[in-house]
């Protein structure tokens, strides 16, 4: 295999990924909001000034995204106990419930709508269960659900097909670079 089929088959496994981790839930939510969301999934206890340095977003953008999402319970607010003029932002169990549900999701059934003959699909589940214990080794003895999921677990929306969150910099009214996209994928 040389390195542009490796990376074609990288991009085709992280397509695969997404579509298992999203539904039509996460599709309602902007790349903005997705990444406010994934960003404090990361890092719960963040204000929005923490959320605004490591994402690069307009502090008005990060503040309309939070007043979304508060409004929709996927992130909840607590006041500062060390100072009450801000506020300390987490993700609500309900999103972290979707996140894990999402996440722990087995691939057989994805594969099998990938790849028409049902033997092809089995097949291609086993060689991505060996290729995994053999690259990422503490996933063959890690639980079904990960404790951080990768920041684009939340994508794609609105019909993007695999951009991931951030790709191009903003999602209209964001400003600044791209979110790290970090973590495992």
């Amino acid at each position: 295999m040389d390195g542009v089929r490796l990376l074609r088959l990288g991009k085709r496994l992280t397509e695969l990924g997404r579509a298992m981790v999203t539904d039509h839930a996460s599709e309602t939510l902007t790349p903005g909001e997705i990444a406010v969301v994934s960003d404090v999934y990361q890092h719960p206890g963040s204000s929005v000034q923490d959320i605004r340095v490591r994402t690069g977003f307009a502090q008005s953008h990060i503040s309309t995204s939070v007043a979304r999402l508060r409004e929709r319970g996927l992130l909840e607010a607590a006041p500062d106990p060390t100072d009450g003029r801000r506020t300390l932002l987490s993700v609500s169990a309900l999103a972290r419930g979707y996140v894990r549900a999402r996440a722990a999701r087995p691939a057989e059934p994805l594969l099998a709508r990938a790849l028409p003959d049902p033997a092809q699909a089995r097949r291609a589940a086993e060689l991505l269960d060996e290729l995994c214990a053999l690259l990422l080794p503490a996933a063959s003895t890690a639980g079904p659900a990960p404790s951080a999921p990768p920041p684009d677990v939340w994508a794609p929306v609105r019909g993007a097909r695999s951009g991931a969150v951030g790709e191009h910099g903003t999602d209209g009214d964001a400003q600044g670079p791209s979110p790290a996209h970090g973590g495992r994928e």
